[in-house]
């Protein structure tokens, strides 16, 4: 079977579970996207790597990272092999020394940990085919929702309002805090200002 390549192009809120997120991926050649449903745990660590943020100390997905670097271990790519029942299935491929190892993970997990290497992630035709989503022009033309884009506004407002010493204070303690949704927004504003 093909594999078919993707990209992260969103994270967001999940409409459908409380507390959840959803991972938007798609096709790196193509128009469909593949929607994922996963953790505010797994989210934040995808978004921590994606805004390029450095934590005080190292996430679980930067350890594993780390792990597999100490003993010369290559992650080759992440490649989501199957779905049942709503339920993505993912591995993490490795190499070491012309070796190949297929290490199983929950999707969001083998992401978070691809992002970190650099690595590439594909599925195939049949998963895409399945759970993928085609959006049409017009959709796509239209941007954020009514709703989303008020509570922008207001979270923007509110840091307008903050002197950038202030600023500067917040982002730390939100970082200490592992708050690193909120020190994505704080760190937005800041570079607005710059």
């Amino acid at each position: 079977m093909e594999k078919i390549e993707l990209k992260i192009i969103g994270l967001s809120y999940s409409q459908t579970q409380s507390g959840a997120y959803a991972l938007v991926l798609a096709e790196k050649i193509g128009a469909r996207r593949l929607p994922i449903i996963i953790g505010g745990f797994e989210a934040q660590s995808i978004a921590i790597e994606l805004e390029n943020m450095k934590p005080s100390r190292p996430l679980t997905h930067d350890l594993f990272k780390s792990f597999v670097e100490s003993f010369d271990v290559t992650i080759s790519e992440v490649l989501i092999y199957n779905l049942v029942e709503g339920v993505f299935y993912a591995k993490i491929v490795c190499q070491k020394d012309g070796e190949v190892v297929e290490i199983d993970a929950r999707t969001s997990d083998a992401i978070a940990v691809g992002i970190r290497a650099g690595c590439p992630v594909y599925t195939f035709e049949h998963i895409l085919s399945s759970a993928g989503i085609q959006l049409e022009d017009e959709i796509e033309a239209e941007g954020p929702g009514q709703e989303e884009v008020g509570e922008e506004v207001a979270e923007t407002n509110e840091l307008k309002a903050v002197s950038p010493d202030k600023l500067e204070e917040m982002l730390q303690q939100a970082i200490d805090q592992e708050d690193y949704e909120r020190a994505s927004e704080i760190r937005d504003e800041l570079n607005k200002r710059n």
